[in-house]
C-alpha cells in the first residue's frame, strides 16, 4: 500500500472552514476541490498539447467520435449531437471548421432529401490517430506516478461518483 501523500492546500482549506465554521459538513472539500484542481492541470495539459499539434479540442471531440463509431466512420449530424452532448448548432459548426480544413466531409447515407451524414477523410483519420496516440502518451505521463492497481482503484471510485451524480455512462469522450 503506498504511502500516504503529505497535507495539502485541500486540507487546509477544509481545516479553515472546520475552524470558521464549525457544525458545517466540510469533507466535500477533500473531494471535489481536488478534483476541480487536477481537471485544471488535465485540461491545461490537454489544451497545450492540442494546440502544439494544431487541433482544439471541440474538432478532437467531432474526430474522436466519428473514430470510436467504427467503419465507415459516418453517422448523422444528430447521432453525433448526441454522442458529444452538445447541441445540433454546435455540431454544425463543429463540422463547418473540420469540413474546411478536409477532415470530414457530408455525405448521404440512404435515400432521401434528409439522410444526411459526416462522414471522417482519410486525412481526418491520419490525423486525429497521431493526435490521440500523443494525447494518450502525455496523459498516461500525468497519472504515471500512480501504482496501475491505484489507477484501477481511482477509476472505479470515479466511476462510482459520477454514476451517483447522474452522469454521462457511455457518452463518447477520447480521447475526447
Amino acid at each position: 500500500m503506498a504511502a500516504e501523500p503529505p497535507r495539502d492546500g485541500a486540507d487546509a482549506i477544509q481545516d479553515a472552514w472546520r475552524r470558521e465554521l464549525p457544525g458545517v459538513p466540510v469533507e466535500s472539500i477533500g473531494v471535489v476541490t481536488r478534483i476541480w484542481w487536477a481537471a485544471k492541470i488535465f485540461g491545461d495539459e490537454r489544451r497545450r498539447l492540442l494546440a502544439g499539434l494544431g487541433v482544439d479540442v471541440a474538432t478532437l471531440d467531432l474526430l474522436s467520435t466519428l473514430r470510436r463509431s467504427g467503419p465507415p466512420y459516418r453517422m448523422s449530424p444528430g447521432e453525433l449531437a448526441d454522442a458529444c452532448m452538445v447541441t445540433r448548432g454546435a455540431i454544425t459548426q463543429r463540422v463547418e471548421r473540420a469540413a474546411g480544413a478536409g477532415l470530414v466531409e457530408r455525405t448521404t447515407a440512404g435515400s432521401g432529401y434528409h439522410a444526411r451524414a459526416v462522414a471522417l477523410t482519410g486525412e481526418g483519420r491520419a490525423l486525429l490517430d497521431r493526435v490521440v496516440a500523443d494525447l494518450l502518451a502525455a496523459e498516461d505521463r500525468l497519472i504515471g506516478h500512480l501504482a496501475p492497481d491505484r489507477r484501477d482503484q481511482l477509476a472505479g471510485l470515479l466511476r462510482e461518483l459520477l454514476a451517483g451524480l447522474g452522469g454521462p455512462s457511455m457518452a463518447g469522450q477520447v480521447g475526447d
